[in-house]
């Protein structure tokens, strides 16, 4: 016969948002996961040092159907309390550019303090269960789960959902989330891959490796970050930040000589290197490679003597507003987040709790709510996770 235990808490997923969910719900709650380790998203990210938060947060950094829902949590929960905690487990850190914060060791001592966090709150974690069915009981919610072979049958007051999106399937992602919104009669918006890179087949497998500084855009506001060319298209932080904004078949912007002065320097050669040539000239303001490349598609003819302003001025303008049509995205496979999820319509903006369901919560990246790249995404897990943990500890 199955086990059967009553707790109050059963959360879906030991990653960033469920574990910190869970260490605020107070006592008598387990966490679930089927991955053999906890929060496996924050031991890769940010090459393995953790982009934890960023102090630039803001509602503005965040893609979502609706603009306001997440400022409630995010107002509540701030990158400084966050920092807050890592002071207090001793955990050095250093800020990158644009307001990133990493840890100066490993990712994984994020992961070890947080699992401390979780058994100091009497909460119970328990890895490679399945959650093999779930349904609404007059008290809360019975759910069957599987580890080694055995089934357990729970019977729960509350569920926070924290299973995450579809991005990086490798690593374990399913949409299970989506599936029990769905269960439970609550919409979930389109989802996609979102921070990932843009795909041009055979259009620059040339110039796999060149990186330099861009501004990038989609329909969406301008990011200016590295660009790096990939065998398979355009990748970089520009280019993530823009992909969560474009859609097929529309074209993004890109400036390569964001900086402002390129033509200020163009004319300065002029009377300085006028016997060399315009390319010439020009691979000592971009990478080689890349003038190379232009100059197969844009005609660049004559000395730096031969070109007039104007001519200047043409050519600065093309590579400031390089226009191009990917054709698709590299997929959920190398995505980092997945946009869209379950509708922020059928949610309560200060609990996360289901607005038809009482008990049923859903946090972090399976809610429709996205940030940008740089640790947004962690700290909207964060924030979204002490919004229902706190509500489900104060019994609301």
């Amino acid at each position: 016969m199955d086990k059967t235990r009553h707790i109050n808490t059963l959360v879906l997923g030991a990653g960033a948002a469920g574990l910190f969910a869970a260490m605020h719900a107070g006592g008598d709650a387990l966490v679930i996961d089927h991955a053999r380790n906890p929060g496996e998203k924050i031991r890769i990210s940010g090459g393995g040092r953790c982009n934890f938060t960023n102090t630039r947060t803001g509602p503005e950094c965040f893609l979502g159907a609706n603009p306001h829902f997440h400022k409630s949590a995010l107002a509540r929960y701030s990158p400084w309390d966050f920092l807050d905690l890592v002071q207090s487990h001793g955990i050095a850190w250093h800020e990158k550019t644009l307001g990133q914060l990493f840890c100066d060791g490993k990712a994984t001592q994020i992961v070890a303090m947080l699992m401390a966090e979780v058994q100091a709150a009497e909460a119970e974690v328990s890895l490679q269960t399945a959650l093999v069915e779930i349904a609404r009981e007059e008290s809360g919610f019975r759910a069957v789960i599987e580890r080694a072979g055995r089934r357990e049958t729970l019977h729960a007051a509350r569920v926070v959902v924290a299973t995450g999106g579809k991005s990086i399937p490798k690593m374990g992602a399913t949409g299970l989330a989506y599936r029990i919104a769905e269960q439970f009669g609550l919409p979930v918006t389109e989802t996609r891959p979102g921070l990932v890179p843009l795909t041009f087949p055979d259009r620059f497998s040339g110039l796999s490796g060149v990186a330099l500084p861009v501004r990038a855009q989609a329909d969406s506001p301008s990011f200016e970050e590295a660009l790096l060319f990939t065998h398979r298209g355009l990748s970089g932080p520009a280019i993530l930040q823009a992909s969560s904004y474009w859609r097929e078949g529309a074209e993004i912007s890109i400036d390569l000589a964001p900086d402002g002065r390129l033509a200020e320097a163009l004319r300065a050669a002029r009377r300085t290197d006028g016997k060399k040539a315009l390319k010439t000239v020009l691979a000592q303001h971009l990478p080689a490679r890349l003038v190379e490349a232009w100059a197969e598609d844009h005609a660049m003819p004559g000395n730096m003597a031969d070109q007039s302003d104007r001519a200047i001025d043409a050519l600065c303008a093309a590579l400031r507003d390089w226009r191009l049509v990917p054709s698709g995205t590299e997929g959920y496979r190398t995505a980092e987040v997945t946009l869209g999820g379950v509708s922020t319509d059928a949610l309560s903006s200060k609990t996360m709790e289901a607005k038809s369901v009482r008990g049923l919560h859903f946090i972090g990246e399976c809610v429709d709510v996205t940030g940008w790249l740089g640790g947004y995404n962690f700290q909207w897990a964060w924030a979204s996770g002490f919004a229902a943990g706190t509500a489900i500890a104060q019994g609301g």
